[in-house]
């Protein structure tokens, strides 16, 4: 009897200790430790160009052009569906109105279509990127190919040229990554399209040079702008009154001798 309690006693120990083996086994080895993940940026707002563009300034005209090439839509892409942006070169109505030779009535279909790509970077840009853009002119378009642009800065003046066409940045629409919308006061004509035989640009009309004219005297309770004759100083009129005296007295010198 005595031997079959101890090694109940026996048994009971034995699955102590390997209960309390295998509970300390566990908390070794444990589950692995979770790391936190950071939460992924914030994606970019969506930015309704039709929309900016009708609030934004004068654009009506070249917006027109946008949406009847269908190429509004190229743009809306490019700025919220890639990671790289767009910029936007948007020229006010009065550039389109302004526009004699060469006109766009002529163009085809695809010309236009690819004139409006002209406008736009596939490229978010800020102003003062436009330093360092300047040096890898000429830069492509979204049109593509030989549809380039040359830029220049000149003490933060942002100047733009397509060989045709030599303007400047007049003004930030918007600029916020991804989208830039700048505003130009020319249409941009890409030389792909009109060719290479460009009209000079004709010199400006010197002004005339034209003397001062000094103030003339108003006339006495007027405010009239005919200028009146002027007065004879005080010595003249000393001088004259001493000739006239000594031109009396010869006369009536010559009078005395002749009696």
């Amino acid at each position: 009897m005595k031997m079959n309690y101890n090694i109940m006693f026996f048994m009971l120990s034995s699955t102590l200790v390997l209960l309390c083996s295998t509970s300390a086994f566990a908390k070794t080895v444990g589950s692995p430790a979770l790391t936190s993940t950071p939460a992924p940026a914030p994606a970019p707002d969506f930015v309704n160009l039709t929309e900016l563009l009708t609030v934004a300034g004068p654009f009506e005209t070249f917006l027109k052009y946008l949406e009847s090439t269908k190429v509004i839509e190229t743009f809306q892409n490019q700025a919220n569906n890639t990671e790289e942006g767009i910029t936007i070169f948007v020229p006010k109505d009065d550039a389109f109105s302004s526009l004699k030779n060469p006109t766009l009535s002529n163009l085809t279909a695809d010309q236009l279509k690819s004139l409006c790509l002209f406008h736009a970077l596939p490229q978010y840009y800020t102003l003062a990127d436009f330093t360092n853009l300047s040096q890898r002119s000429p830069v492509t378009t979204l049109a593509g190919g030989q549809y380039t642009l040359n830029f220049t800065d000149v003490f933060g003046t942002v100047r733009v040229g397509t060989g045709w066409t030599n303007t400047k940045v007049s003004s930030s629409v918007h600029s916020t990554d991804p989208v830039a919308v700048y505003q130009v006061d020319k249409v941009l004509l890409p030389v792909a399209i009109f060719g290479t035989d460009i009209p000079p640009t004709p010199a400006p009309t010197p002004s005339p040079d034209i003397a001062p004219v000094a103030d003339a005297p108003l006339a006495k309770g007027g405010s009239g702008s005919s200028a009146t004759s002027p007065q004879p100083s005080s010595s003249f009129r000393i001088i004259s009154l001493g000739i006239l005296n000594h031109l009396a007295l010869t006369i009536a010198g010559g009078l005395v001798l002749f009696l």
